[in-house]
């Protein structure tokens, strides 16, 4: 009888002593699952124990377009189409009937308003004011500013004549000019609205170069494009006077037969904004290889 009362009741220490242990490890599961689910959002620990990505894509325009991954971000842009450069440079490529035409030789080139004629020639070109801001940027180097780089920018009269060049204005140099960029890579000329000649919608032409020390010549050009306008902005201003001519012209014209801007004008064509009477501004960035 004692040995059997002895044996039960180490048989209920035993049962008691597991049960205590079986709450013990459920208690010990149950805060270990909600541990491992905080552990698991990334609650309670360090914010650099989990990972983050955070994307952000900017409307694609022709200015450019940024990405950001994390905590890096990446630009790009396009490069702005080549160009030619025409007939009618001034840079030293060619010959205007008398000799070398080259208007970066000339002393004064460097200037933001490009209305008048320089280095003894007294000519003045009329027409609508135009304000034209070209941004410079490095298509290589996520479209960082081009500080310091130089533009030399040339284009036809109201009436389709180009300075230096065309019958009755070769001793003239007018609506050519160098503008050296500023530290946010932009240059800013002032001269007139360009008319519009047979065959070509409205345009002006321009060259970049890496500094204004070297725009001397176009063998140290860069690239070479053109700027475009849009056709509702040149109707507005050829309906004024002086660009009689012009108007004809552009009616007679568009950018699917010109031969320059007939692949695609989009990269080229600046937006504008203004009126005739009080002037306009068109604004372009121009993506380069540098």
């Amino acid at each position: 009888m004692e040995a059997h009362d002895a044996g039960l009741a180490h048989d209920l220490q035993t049962l008691a002593a597991s049960i205590a242990e079986r709450r013990r490890a459920l208690r010990w599961l149950a805060g270990g699952a909600g541990a491992l689910a905080l552990w698991g959002c990334g609650g309670g620990g360090d914010d650099t124990s989990g990972t983050s990505t955070t994307t952000t894509t900017d409307t694609t325009t022709s200015t450019g377009t940024t990405t950001t991954t994390g905590s890096t971000s990446t630009t790009t842009c396009p490069v702005i189409p080549e160009e030619t450069a025409g007939p009618y440079p001034g840079d030293g490529s060619n010959s205007n009937g008398s000799g070398i035409a080259n208007a970066l030789a000339l002393s004064g080139i460097v200037r933001s308003d490009i209305r008048s004629s320089i280095a003894g020639a007294t000519g003045v070109a009329n027409g609508v004011t135009l304000t034209v801001k070209l941004h410079l940027v490095n298509t290589n180097s996520s479209c960082a500013d081009l500080s310091g780089y130089a533009v030399y920018l040339w284009h036809c009269t109201a009436d389709g004549k180009y300075s230096m060049y065309s019958s009755g204005v070769t001793g003239e140099n007018y609506l050519r000019g160098v503008q050296q960029a500023d530290s946010d890579g932009l240059v800013a000329f002032t001269t007139i609205f360009p008319g519009c000649y047979s065959g070509r919608m409205p345009h002006i032409h321009f060259e970049v170069y890496r500094s204004s020390t070297t725009a001397t010549s176009y063998t140290n050009k860069l690239k070479t494009s053109q700027i475009a306008f849009p056709t509702d902005v040149c109707a507005e201003v050829y309906a004024t006077s002086g660009y009689s001519a012009s108007a004809a012209n552009l009616a007679a014209i568009s950018f699917s037969t010109d031969n320059v801007f007939s692949d695609g004008v989009t990269l080229q064509l600046a937006t504008v904004t203004g009126n005739a009477t009080d002037g306009y501004v068109a604004e372009l960035q121009v993506g380069v290889g540098a």
